[in-house]
């Protein structure tokens, strides 16, 4: 089996690095990676960790990260430049070579469908977005119901509530699935006496997130200024800040210089080992002002098995029972958090209670499962792709 792997952007994100993780986990099929190019020519970006065995390719023309938002004109643009690289794909050796083509994001899924139109390559679609104006941009979100779904041979979503956004839109006899990202989980048993293991109060609580203003980090740090007004409780973020978000982060440290705890506020960038990172904290958080398609920083929040806070909606949702393995609040609601954040502080027993609850939580994947189920997933598409031309040759 040969699959194209197509990807919009090197920029460090969670569509990146769970396609990264996914190749690094030695699949059985025969992958080649073909990127548009970054800002600088043949900066490969996240995917410079690549295995050599992934060839990877950068071709084509650049497609500005993150959703498509503005006029008329913007939606002109995008369009030109979506058709540009679906005929750079169309061309390549990759392409003429694949059985099939898995499009990584909602961009290159507007590309890549329009690259095998009037071929015989089966095309799989990653939605790892709501099907939303919101999250996808006008212009995406009408590519997204036009052109993808209704050619989409395979769907994998990365949460129920991810895939029910794109239903009225899958092309009928398309296979479609939930398979959570790869989300460079350890699953392993919580340790002996875990619900014992967070005696104390809270001393660090954090967030892994890219910095960006819907992932919630300014909530975040209202909700902690206002639970943790004295002591030497530390807030952590962990992400970069892409995008052009570098003035948001300056924003939050202002913010907290206001709120009288910038000496307790650690902005960390990209952190690469995540599980030591996590190891450190009583506490993990997820916040974002708009419904998360899947939180891959809850499931590994929950693998690490940590206390976690995350809005009651969205991917998140459904991962977390609240008071078993978790605690769920309204999302966009600052007074909520702070009172979770509270209640963890002074219940330690309720802390260690969740934790382990947390890493005994079903359905965690690590990435080698997760690229076993994305294997078997390609062959079903395989196999009803053939199934459907053996009745209608034409």
């Amino acid at each position: 089996m040969r699959v194209l792997h197509l990807d919009h952007t090197s920029v460090p994100g969670g569509a990146e690095f769970a396609l990264l993780r996914m190749l690094q986990s030695e699949p059985r099929w025969a992958a080649v990676l073909q990127l548009a190019p970054s800002e600088r020519r043949g900066d490969a970006g996240v995917y410079e960790a690549l295995p050599s065995r992934v060839p990877r390719r950068i071709a084509g023309f650049r497609q500005p990260a993150g959703a498509s938002t503005g006029g008329r004109l913007a939606a002109l643009a995008v369009g030109s430049r979506v058709l540009a690289q679906a005929a750079v794909v169309r061309c390549s050796r990759a392409f003429r070579g694949a059985d099939l083509v898995d499009a990584n994001t909602a961009r290159s899924a507007a590309y890549g469908a329009l690259a095998v139109r009037g071929t015989r390559r089966a095309f799989v679609v990653h939605l790892r977005d709501l099907v939303e104006p919101e999250a996808l941009g006008r212009a995406g979100h009408a590519l997204m119901m036009r052109v993808v779904l209704p050619r989409a041979d395979g769907v994998i979503a990365n949460s129920h509530a991810t895939l029910e956004s794109a239903r009225p839109h899958v092309r009928a006899g398309a296979i479609a699935e939930v398979i959570p990202s790869a989300s460079g989980l350890r699953v392993r048993p919580p340790p002996s006496g875990a619900t014992n293991a967070a005696l104390g109060p809270v001393r660090t609580v954090g967030m892994v997130a890219r910095i960006d203003p819907w992932k919630g980090q300014a909530m975040l740090l209202e909700a902690f200024a206002s639970a943790f007004s004295g002591g030497d409780t530390r807030l952590q973020f962990a992400g970069a800040a892409p995008f052009g978000h570098e003035g948001f982060a300056e924003s939050l440290r202002r913010r907290a210089g206001e709120l009288g705890v910038a000496d307790r506020l650690d902005l960390l960038g990209h952190v690469a080992d995540v599980d030591a990172l996590l190891a450190g904290w009583d506490v993990a958080v997820q916040a974002s002002t708009r419904p998360e398609p899947l939180g891959q920083n809850v499931l590994q929040y929950l693998a690490a098995g940590r206390a976690v806070i995350a809005a009651d909606e969205g991917g998140p949702a459904e991962w977390i029972d609240d008071g078993v393995n978790g605690l769920l609040v309204p999302p966009r609601d600052v007074e909520a958090l702070a009172a979770a954040l509270t209640r963890l502080d002074a219940d330690p027993h309720l802390r260690g209670r969740l934790g382990a609850a947390a890493a005994s939580t079903p359905g965690l994947l690590d990435d080698a499962a997760v690229t076993r189920a994305h294997e078997e997933f390609y062959g079903r598409v395989l196999a009803s792709v053939a199934a459907r031309r053996s009745v209608s040759p034409g």
